[in-house]
């Protein structure tokens, strides 16, 4: 959801603790098709995961062989998280940590940035300052390593429209434009809506667009 279109008064800390608490596990615990799609073409190295929920997507990249930081403002989605990511052995590492993306600081040990960072349905229906922690993580990441968002192009058709009425649907382009990275230092590598097969929450066939950027940054032009 755009930085500037809250649709729900709570604090995102109280939000989202308050949403996991308040239910089961929230999420399928599988990676999403479309980033597992993008990602399997990426040499693996050192990653984060931008709101990584119960840790679906960063279990499965560290089952790729990365070595992943899982980062998520919900301690309850954290905790779920560590516990999927102990039932079984990974060849890859990955670690969760509890934080507000707003004030994110990983500290000392991922010093030397990262390869990926990504971002898989980063939304939210409480203020969130979206846009400006996408920049904060992509100033991370090291010389050809990459920014990987994939977003809701569309709200799903089980939705009703009063949950997503100021609900803005960035298309990539506009997703890319508005990051405002220095097209000098970052080539763009994917820019498309692509479509996906899934099943409703009362078990209805559907299809489902996802917004997808990938960016790589480039090495800094030598004169």
């Amino acid at each position: 959801m755009s930085e500037h279109a809250a649709t729900h008064p709570a604090a995102p800390s109280v939000f989202w603790e308050t949403r996991y608490q308040e239910t089961g596990t929230v999420w399928s615990g599988r990676v999403n098709a479309t980033t597992a799609d993008v990602v399997r073409g990426l040499q693996p190295g050192r990653a984060v995961d931008l709101g990584c929920g119960e840790g679906g997507d960063a279990i499965w990249l560290a089952q790729q062989g990365w070595n992943v930081t899982g980062v998520d403002i919900s301690p309850t989605a954290i905790t779920r998280a560590r516990t999927a990511a102990a039932a079984g052995p990974l060849p890859g590492t990955v670690r969760f940590d509890a934080v507000d993306l707003e004030s994110w600081s990983d500290g000392e040990d991922d010093g030397d940035g990262y390869d990926l960072v990504s971002a898989s349905f980063f939304h939210s229906p409480v203020a969130l300052t979206r846009t400006s922690i996408l920049r904060a993580a992509a100033s991370r990441i090291v010389t050809d390593g990459h920014l990987l968002i994939v977003t809701h192009a569309a709200a799903p058709p089980w939705a009703p429209p009063e949950t997503h009425r100021k609900h803005t649907f960035l298309t990539p382009d506009e997703e890319i434009a508005e990051l405002g990275l220095d097209r000098d230092l970052w080539e763009v590598r994917i820019s498309e809506t692509r479509s996906r097969t899934t099943t409703g929450p009362d078990g209805e066939a559907a299809t489902l667009d996802d917004g997808v950027v990938l960016l790589r940054r480039r090495r800094p032009f030598s004169p």
